[in-house]
Order: structure tokens, then sequence, then C-alpha cells
């Protein structure tokens, strides 16, 4: 027993299995060709984009019907729980709150308490121009 807690603690991050709660979430706004806004969430942003804009099946039911044209609203969450219920607010919010919070991200914590930060605007960039690209390569 002493022998194994003397060991130091030497694990690979990439191989550690996160629970839903430790892993990093993300809610997203999404603009779609007819002006609508869609909401999600995902662990991997460029991923899912790519899913919205690809023709596979992937993306949403939602976005199949309407063209996502660019990834307008990003916020980092604490896990699983805390992503869902932002993203439940948002579903809720009439057209111009959800006008409101993308012209100020940080009002996302005065809709859902602590625990969200907003995506700065050059990484959300990146990430869209990463979907833009995942999708050309097929």
């Amino acid at each position: 027993m002493g022998e194994k807690d003397a060991r130091p603690c030497t694990t690979d991050a990439a191989n550690v299995r996160q629970t839903p709660e430790e892993r990093p979430y993300y809610v997203y706004m999404a603009s779609c060709e007819d002006g609508s806004i869609y909401t999600g969430i995902t662990t991997d942003v460029a991923r899912r984009m790519a899913e919205h804009l690809g023709r596979t099946g992937r993306g949403a039911r939602y976005t199949r019907t309407h063209r996502v044209t660019g990834l307008v609203g990003l916020w980092s969450c604490r896990g699983r729980s805390a992503a869902s219920v932002l993203e439940a607010r948002i579903h809720r919010l009439p057209r111009a709150r959800k006008d409101v919070l993308l012209a100020q991200p940080a009002l996302a914590e005065d809709l859902a308490g602590d625990g969200y930060a907003p995506v700065p605007e050059g990484e959300r960039e990146r990430l869209w121009r990463d979907a833009l690209e995942r999708v050309a390569a097929g």
C-alpha cells in the first residue's frame, strides 16, 4: 500500500478519459441563410459546424433545411449540464433578446448564472474557417 502511494502521478493527459462534466462543452449560435439562428451544444465546434454545413445527414434536422452561413455566438461552459442549461434558456429567448446576447456575449451569465465565458471573436472565426476547410476537404 505504501509503495503504491509513493509513486508519482504521471498520466498522459491525452489518454485520460474525461467524464462529461470534465470535458469542455460549448454553446454555439449559427446564422442560417433565411436569417434564423440555430443554437446547439458540442465538445468540438469545428467538427459540429462542418456537420451542419455538410450534406452527410449528421447535422441537425433544422440545419438540413436552413443552411448555416456563419458561427455568430460561442460560449465555453463548465460541462454538459451547464451547456444544456444555457442552450435551453437561449432557445426560449425571443429573437430580439438573442440579438442583444450576440451583441453582448457576457450577458450569458445574467441569463444562466456563472460558468459561462464568451469565446473571443478571433477564436470563433478560426473555428468557422476550420469547419469550412473540413467540408472542402470532403
